[in-house]
C-alpha cells in the first residue's frame, strides 16, 4: 500500500472500525481540511528527507567506504539493459540481458502460484500437518503465527519483504543477522515463554501483533479513549492493563538495544573518519574513480537543499499552530522530532551504506515523546512520522544519489528529477490512499474482513499498536518503575556496552579482520521488524542469502560476479509486475479462490494461549 496510508489509516484505527462513517463525521475535522493537511504532511516529509540528504552527502555518498550494496542490483540491471556487448574475455552462458529476461519471465509466471493460485507456498508449515492437535507443536512450527521452526517460504515477495533482497546483502551482514535471529528466536523467546513465563507470556499467543488484556482477550482501545483521542485514565484503570505477546515485547526490547548500539558502534568504528571529513570538508577522505569522475560535473549548491529543509520545517511548525487540537503535537515537539532525526540519520546511514541493513529508531522516538506527552496517540504517531519517516526518506534519497554517483548522472539533473518525482509521487500516492480508504470496505479491520482478504494491513496494525503503547497508554505505565516491562529498559545500557569489547579487540588484533566485521546493531537487526515480519520471512532470507553470497560466491565466483545482482533485479521486477496484474485483473474484481491451497497457514492452534484458565474462542482451556 502507498505509505501515505500510514497517516490517514492510523488515525482511523483509533475508532470503532465497524462504524467508520459515523466516526468520520463526528470526530474528524472537516474532510477537506483533513485531506489538505495530509497532503502537506506528505510533501513535508518527502522534502524534509530531501533536506537531510543534502546535508549528509559528504558523509554518506562521496566516500568510497559508503558503497550502498542495494544499488548494485540496479547497476547490474542498467548494465544488462544498455551494454551491447560484454567486455573482457568471452565467458560461457547467456549474456546478462538474456539472463535477466529469462528469469524475469520465470519470476513473473511463477508468482501466479504464491500470489493467487497457491498462497500456501508463502508459509509452508509442515509441522502443523504432523501434529494437528498439539498447541506447542503449532506454536513452534507455524510459519505465520509461531516461531517457524522447519517452516519455509517459496515466495520471493515473502523472502525479500522486510530486509530487502538477500542477494545484495554482504555475507558479513547476513552472518551478523543470523546470529541475532538464532539467539532471539531459538533461545531467548522459548526460554521466556516455556521456562520462565516472562511477562505472563503463556496467557497470550507466542507471536502476535495484537494487544491484550490480562485475561488473554484482545484489547479494545475504544474503551479507554475520549472523544478527543486522549486517554481516559478512569476507564483505563477500570478496564485493566495492556499486555503484549512475548515475542512482541522482546522485539521492543531489541529496539532499545539496537538504538544505543548503533550510536556507540558508529562513534567507535567511524567517528574519527567523520570528524576528519567535517574538519577538512572531504579533502582528506578517500575517493574512488567514481568520485573523481563526478567532480567534472557542476555540483548542486548546499543552499538548494537547505532552502528545502528550512521551508518544510517552517510549514510543519505552521501546521502545529493551525491544527493544534487535531494533531496534538505542540511546536516544541515538532522541533524535537527534527533534532532527533538530525542526530540519528548519519549513524543509521553509515550502517545501511556499509551493511545494507537499516536499524530503525521508531521505538526510541515514540518512547521519548511518550514520556513528554503521555496519553496523546496522534501526537505520538506524528512525532514518529516527522522524525523516523523523514529519516527513511533521507536515506532513500541518499541511496539514489549514490546510484547516480555510480551511473555518472550530473548532480543537478538528479536534484531536479528527484524534486519533480517527489511532488508527483506525493500527489499520486495520496490519491491512491484516499481511493483505497473510500472504496475498500472494512479495510484493515481483520474482524470484519473476509478471511481471504488481502487488506489486513499487518504493517500498519503494528504502527497502530505502537501508537497505543507509547502514545495512548504511555511508556511510564508500561516501562516505568512499576510497569510490567520495566526490565526491558536495561537493554539501552546493554546496547551501549556491547560494541565496546568488539572495538577493543579489533584494535588489539588488527590482523584478524573478522573481528571488525562483528556488528552489534546488525546482530540485533536479526529480530527487527517482528511483527509484522515473521520468523519464516527472516529465516528464508538468511538461507537464500547464505546460498548465494557464501556458497555460490565461494565456489562459483565467476557466475556470481556476472549474474548475481541481475538475478536479484529480475526476481524483484517479475514478482512486482505479476503482483500488479493479479490485483487489477483478479483481486480488485473480487475473483477469489477458496480451497486448501489458498489457506496461508494451516496452524489454527498456534494463536492459542497455554496458561491455565485462559478461555479464547477456538482454543482449548487448560
Amino acid at each position: 500500500m502507498p505509505w501515505p496510508y500510514r497517516i490517514t489509516g492510523q488515525i482511523l484505527f483509533f475508532v470503532p472500525m465497524h462504524d467508520p462513517v459515523k466516526f468520520h463525521s463526528a470526530h474528524l475535522p472537516d474532510s477537506v481540511i483533513l485531506r489538505a493537511s495530509v497532503q502537506y504532511y506528505i510533501m513535508e516529509m518527502e522534502i524534509l528527507g530531501y533536506g537531510w540528504a543534502g546535508m549528509l552527502r559528504r558523509y554518506l555518498v562521496d566516500p568510497a567506504e559508503m558503497w550502498w550494496p542495494s544499488n548494485l542490483a540496479q547497476v547490474s540491471l542498467f548494465r544488462a539493459l544498455h551494454e551491447t556487448k560484454e567486455g573482457g574475455k568471452p565467458s560461457k552462458g547467456p549474456t546478462r540481458m538474456r539472463f535477466f529476461l529469462i528469469f524475469f519471465f520465470a519470476s513473473f509466471a511463477y508468482y501466479a502460484l504464491p500470489g493467487y493460485l497457491l498462497p500456501i507456498l508463502t508459509f509452508f508449515s509442515w509441522a502443523c500437518w504432523v501434529w494437528p492437535r498439539s498447541i506447542t507443536a503449532q506454536q513452534i512450527g507455524s510459519g505465520y503465527h509461531g516461531l517457524g521452526v522447519g517452516a519455509f517460504t517459496l515466495d520471493w515477495a515473502g523472502i525479500s519483504a522486510y530486509h530487502g533482497s538477500p542477494l545484495v546483502a554482504p555475507w558479513s551482514s547476513i552472518a551478523n543477522t543470523a546470529v541475532g535471529f538464532v539467539m532471539f528466536i531459538y533461545l531467548i523467546v522459548p526460554l521466556c515463554y516455556w521456562r520462565f513465563n516472562t511477562f505472563d507470556a503463556r496467557k497470550f499467543p507466542i507471536f502476535s501483533n495484537q494487544l491484550f488484556t490480562g485475561s488473554g482477550q484482545k484489547y479494545d482501545t475504544t474503551k479507554v479513549l475520549t472523544r478527543d483521542f486522549d486517554l481516559n485514565v478512569a476507564a483505563y484503570e477500570s478496564y485493566g492493563k495492556l499486555y503484549l505477546s512475548p515475542l512482541f515485547a522482546i522485539s521492543i526490547g531489541s529496539g532499545f538495544l539496537r538504538f544505543s548500539a548503533t550510536i556507540v558502534h558508529v562513534l567507535l568504528f567511524h567517528g574519527a573518519d567523520m570528524w576528519r571529513q567535517s574538519r577538512s570538508a572531504m579533502s582528506a577522505a578517500k575517493t574512488d574513480v567514481h568520485a573523481k569522475l563526478m567532480q567534472r560535473y557542476k555540483q548542486v549548491p548546499q543552499w538548494w537543499f537547505l532552502l528545502l529543509l528550512a521551508g518544510s520545517v517552517a510549514v510543519s511548525l505552521l501546521m502545529c499552530f493551525v491544527w493544534k487540537e487535531q494533531v496534538q503535537l505542540p511546536w516544541w515537539g515538532m522541533l524535537f522530532a527534527f533534532a532527533l532525526a538530525f542526530v540519528v540519520t548519519l549513524p543509521i546511514g553509515v550502517i545501511q551504506a556499509t551493511t545494507n541493513q537499516q536499524p530503525g529508531y521508531d521505538i526510541i522516538a515514540q518512547f521519548m515523546i511518550g514520556y513528554a506527552l503521555p496519553g496523546k496517540p496522534i501526537a505520538n504517531l506524528l512525532f514518529k512520522i516527522y522524525g523516523r519517516i523523514s529519516t527513511v526518506h533521507a536515506l532513500s534519497f541518499l541511496a539514489d544519489l549514490k546510484l547516480g554517483h555510480y551511473m555518472k548522472i550530473p548532480p543537478r539533473c538528479m536534484y531536479t528529477a528527484q524534486l519533480v518525482g517527489t511532488v508527483v509521487a506525493g500527489v499520486v500516492n495520496l490519491a491512491v490512499a484516499w481511493w483505497m480508504l473510500d472504496s475498500i470496505d472494512n479495510i484493515c479491520d481483520v474482524e470484519a474482513l473476509h478471511p481471504d482478504s488481502p487488506w489486513t494491513c499487518p504493517k500498519y496494525r503494528v504502527t497502530f499498536d505502537a501508537s497505543v503503547i507509547w502514545g495512548l497508554i504511555g511508556p511510564g505505565r508500561l516501562f516505568g518503575q512499576h510497569g510490567l516491562y520495566r526490565n526491558l529498559v536495561w537493554l539501552f545500557v546493554v546496547g551501549a556496552v556491547l560494541p565496546v569489547p568488539v572495538w577493543l579487540l579489533s584494535r588489539a588484533f588488527p590482523e584478524k579482520k573478522w573481528i571488525a566485521l562483528i556488528n552489534v546493531p546488525v546482530i540485533s537487526y536479526g529480530f527487527a521488524g517482528m511483527p509484522p515480519a515473521t520468523p519464516t520471512n527472516i529465516a528464508s532470507w538468511l538461507v537464500t542469502g547464505t546460498v548465494f553470497n557464501y556458497f555460490v560466491f565461494r565456489y562459483r565466483k565467476g557466475w556470481w560476479q556476472k549474474y548475481n545482482y541481475v538475478l536479484s533485479a529480475a526476481l524483484d521486477a517479475g514478482t512486482a509486475f505479476m503482483g500488479v496484474l493479479i490485483f487489477f485483473a483478479l483481486q480488485n474484481a473480487h475473483h477469489e479462490l477458496k480451497w486448501w491451497g489458498t489457506e496461508v497457514d494451516h496452524c489454527p492452534l498456534a494463536t492459542c494461549p497455554t496458561a491455565p484458565g485462559i478461555a479464547v474462542k477456538g482454543c482449548p482451556v487448560f
